[in-house]
């Protein structure tokens, strides 16, 4: 059997030290046997990998690259509040995903497709989750996306 760890390793992904806060939160809350992710932004190395909106300017496949990499921030704030043991997770119960897009813009399920298809990647069955995609007009730091979640672990 495959570990959430191993397939990280496969897909070239190293979790670094989970991302600070941008203002006056925390990056995840555990009450009982759930785990409260903060929304992450697609930060790497300190910094936003794509800014700008989706409809005017950034294409649906930077979108949903960006998602991804916000999807690899809230791996990395469970596996924190796991205590480095990703196999503590029995299910990715719900991702919450925010475009920053134009008015006329209607593919936002796409976009969040980047962070839900990199669940089902490490976790596989596991990862399956419910999930809400909308569009919104500014976004922290001027992120194209943003992703929360909500995770059940033991």
């Amino acid at each position: 059997m495959t570990t959430a760890a191993q397939r990280l390793t496969e897909l070239g992904i190293t979790l670094a030290t989970p991302p600070k806060p941008v203002a006056n939160y925390v990056p995840w809350v555990k009450s009982g046997n759930l785990v409260f992710v903060s929304g992450q932004l697609p930060l790497a190395d300190g910094k936003v990998t794509v800014t700008g909106h989706l409809g005017a300017g950034v294409s649906v496949d930077q979108g949903a690259a960006a998602a991804r990499q916000a999807a690899i921030n809230i791996i990395t704030q469970v596996n924190d509040a796991c205590g480095g043991d990703l196999e503590r997770v029995v299910r990715v119960i719900r991702l919450g995903g925010f475009v920053a897009a134009t008015g006329d813009f209607t593919q936002h399920p796409q976009v969040v497709n980047g962070a839900s298809d990199l669940m089902v990647a490490v976790f596989g069955e596991r990862g399956r989750h419910a999930r809400a995609a909308v569009g919104v007009p500014s976004l922290p730091l001027g992120a194209c996306v943003e992703v929360d979640a909500v995770v059940e672990v033991r």
